[in-house]
């Protein structure tokens, strides 16, 4: 799985027959795992019997589990620590036993505090709430088996996909439903101030973490040392999220590399022989936060975690959220994973407790190993036959948008359409849970029953509202890691102005780029991904490839016209710094994410730059670099309408004018507003003035004099 020298892509996939979930194989393809599902024996026996039961997980080596007391010493009393109180005190001329004192309010405040009662009253708990909310739970028992045996061999680290907040209390329910040891989790600040629920939360294994450190050392040493610390001595799993936060969108992040770095650090200072990480898929049919994710993606704040807000959301008891697939991966050998690419002799230089910054190999390696984990959660999501649907209806709603065209789409259409998507998913390697015993009509039916507040059926046709377009896509994003190869290729072929085979891959590569930070794309891997794209596409009789050219077959021009359809509203968003946003056609272009990503990828590739918190502009270039970045956009957009409009001085008034330049320049201020460490306060009027100058008005083509165009850029 994590071999980056293959050039053929990692093609297992399944589709499920049984209501059992037997999993029936293709006999060329390789085999996943069979799916139980665990609410079936909690529908049947007592939940408190459950919850009460004799609970004797087997841990590393045969360690008794640590008290959090004895734990907090061992922290304390660590060189590390006593090494960083030092130079704190040092650096800032206060008395050590003041450190000291600042060192242990840390780690009282960060702590967990296990507890067998607290969790035994939220596993009775979650039994009722899960039995409510879910058809099914469906776990694969052979994951359950291998994570056993890790267990017992070497330290553990879970890392689970995160698309809601129900993700890490299913993950220590399951945990505690097959016996296997409670993990130690990761969280947010937010949860600790939440009355009561904090406190329950950290006595059911939950340790809580500022959201950002900034420069304290203090904290950070104290935090990383607790980490190691539960890791070297092997006394639970710990648990995080490579992607930092739930994925709002619903597909992977970019992976943060802060807790990945310290829990591989044992291994490389030789503190542990090896270290076991597992990668956990959870796939949801139905997502809870579903209409708050759409909400926060158009800038509404998020609601702030609260015990009187968790009650009030008590009325999602009564909806059905279909079923949950949870899949836990190979455990990745860390030693394995390092072999030929980490020379740990350089840790031998200085002594272990003396913190050392991370060199560019080991940098490198940490972030290759991130994406390539993320990738592993990505394989073996499980897509529901609504992810299918919800592709195929935006689709169609981006089509029948001209006046006086019906809305919506024939059941009948919209069920052969979603048969022809899920073989060709099933070709591309999707982990897709479609029965094969139910007829196709019956399944999109029950799917569209299940999402009812997103779809309605009216007279045989299936009508989309613009208001719930965000909640559609983040289903429709689930699918994409499955197509965005292919779909990049497709894109790439469509934009190059011959079929040469170079050209193709220019346009590739070029797109490729660009999105880089919109989906998990291995870095130093594009040709790999290229050949991958072009194999997919050959295998199912899209493309003709020889060492020349790149020919699209005459069947394959369905499938084409799906995948470039399907990087149509990407490729537009990226053009919302360059276009009047009443001009933009996919709502999906208003995703606060999308535009943060953006911009992220403008300051990637060099056309913005960040000095001291502040946005400035590379002039003279930047005309010229976006004038090219338009036109490789534009030539990748299907539609000539989602082009950029180009307008003469006697098509604008004076007024419109000045309404154009407003909305534009405060919609570039609010992309820049989502970078971290930017806020709408520290954009000063003339550098947005300045901004629009280079920027806007060479692409709209107003004629403005020169002092204007060609003025240079400045950073406040």
């Amino acid at each position: 799985m994590f071999n980056s020298n293959s050039s053929m892509p990692n093609t297992h996939f399944a589709r499920f027959k049984t209501s059992k979930y037997a999993v029936k194989l293709d006999p060329m393809l390789k085999k996943r795992d069979d799916f139980e599902d665990m609410l079936e024996e909690r529908r049947n026996s007592s939940d408190l019997r459950y919850a009460l039961r004799c609970y004797t997980p087997v841990l590393y080596r045969g360690v008794t589990p640590c008290k959090s007391s004895v734990l907090k010493s061992m922290v304390l009393q660590s060189d590390h620590i006593h090494y960083v109180i030092n130079q704190v005190s040092k650096e800032t001329g206060r008395a050590t036993d003041d450190v000291q004192e600042e060192a242990s309010a840390i780690l009282e405040e960060m702590a967990h505090r296990l507890q067998l009662s607290t969790v035994r009253f939220f596993a009775f708990t979650l039994s009722k709430i899960f039995k409510t909310l879910f058809r099914s739970i469906c776990v694969n028992e052979e994951g359950i088996q291998r994570l056993q045996q890790a267990i017992q061999e070497h330290p553990v680290v879970l890392l689970p996909s995160h698309r809601s907040y129900m993700d890490f209390l299913l993950m220590s329910y399951l945990l505690y439903t097959y016996d296997l040891a409670l993990p130690v989790i990761a969280a947010g600040m937010d949860f600790m101030g939440m009355k009561i629920v904090g406190e329950m939360l950290r006595m059911s294994g939950a340790f809580f973490i500022r959201r950002s450190f900034g420069g304290d050392k203090l904290y950070w040493a104290v935090f990383s040392e607790y980490v190691k610390t539960m890791l070297r001595n092997g006394f639970a799993p710990v648990e995080f999220f490579l992607e930092g936060t739930r994925s709002r969108t619903c597909k992977s992040l970019t992976p943060k590399l802060g807790l990945l770095n310290i829990v591989m650090d044992p291994f490389l200072k030789g503190e542990v022989f090896d270290i076991s990480v597992v990668p956990v898929s959870i796939s949801y049919e139905r997502i809870l936060e579903e209409t708050l994710y759409a909400r926060e993606l158009l800038g509404v704040p998020k609601p702030k975690e609260s015990t009187s807000a968790l009650f009030k959301a008590r009325k999602v008891l009564s909806e059905d959220y279909g079923s949950i697939h949870v899949y836990f991966g190979q455990p990745v050998s860390i030693r394995s994973m390092a072999e030929g690419r980490v020379n740990r002799c350089q840790f031998n230089l200085i002594p272990r407790h003396i913190p050392k910054r991370p060199d560019e190999d080991i940098h490198n390696f940490v972030n290759d190993s991130a994406y390539r984990l993320v990738r592993a959660q990505e394989e073996n999501m499980v897509l529901k036959p609504w992810v299918l649907l919800a592709s195929l209806l935006l689709q169609k709603h981006h089509q029948n948008q001209a006046p006086g065209q019906k809305r919506g789409i024939a059941l009948e259409e919209l069920t052969q359409q979603a048969v022809w998507l899920r073989d060709l998913s099933r070709q591309y390697g999707a982990f897709l849970h479609w029965p094969d015993h139910t007829s196709p009509s019956d399944v999109v039916y029950s799917s569209l029953s299940l999402h009812r507040g997103l779809v309605r059926i009216s007279e045989g046709r299936l009508l989309n509202q613009a208001v719930i377009m965000l909640s559609c896509a983040s289903y429709r994003n689930q699918a994409l890691h499955v197509f965005i190869r292919p779909a990049l290729l497709a894109s790439a072929i469509h934009a190059a102005s011959s079929n040469k085979k170079q050209e193709v891959f220019n346009s590739f590569s070029f797109l490729r780029n660009t999105f880089s930070n919109e989906f998990i794309l291995c870095p130093g891997a594009t040709v790999q991904d290229f050949e991958e794209a072009c194999y997919l596409l050959v295998k199912t009789g899209v493309l003709q490839v020889n060492p020349q050219e790149v020919v699209v077959t005459e069947r394959g021009h369905r499938t084409v016209a799906f995948l470039t359809a399907l990087l149509e509203p990407f490729l537009q968003g990226y053009q919302v710094s360059q276009t009047n946003m009443t001009l933009l056609r996919y709502i999906e272009v208003l995703s606060s994410d999308l535009q943060k990503n953006t911009l992220a990828a403008l300051l990637r590739l060099g056309a913005v730059r960040k000095i001291n918190g502040y946005v400035a502009f590379n002039h003279p270039c930047v005309p010229v670099w976006f004038e090219w970045l338009e036109q490789q956009l534009n030539k990748t957009c299907k539609n000539k309408q989602a082009k950029v409009q180009h307008f003469s001085d006697s098509d604008i008034s004076a007024s419109m004018r000045k309404q154009l330049e407003f909305h534009t320049v405060m919609c570039i201020v609010r992309i820049f507003s989502l970078v971290a460490g930017i806020s709408i306060r520290q954009i000063q009027s003339q550098t947005a003035y300045d901004f629009f100058h280079l920027f806007i008005l060479p692409k709209i083509k107003l004629k403005r004099n020169e002092q204007d165009t060609r003025g240079e850029g400045t950073s406040p």
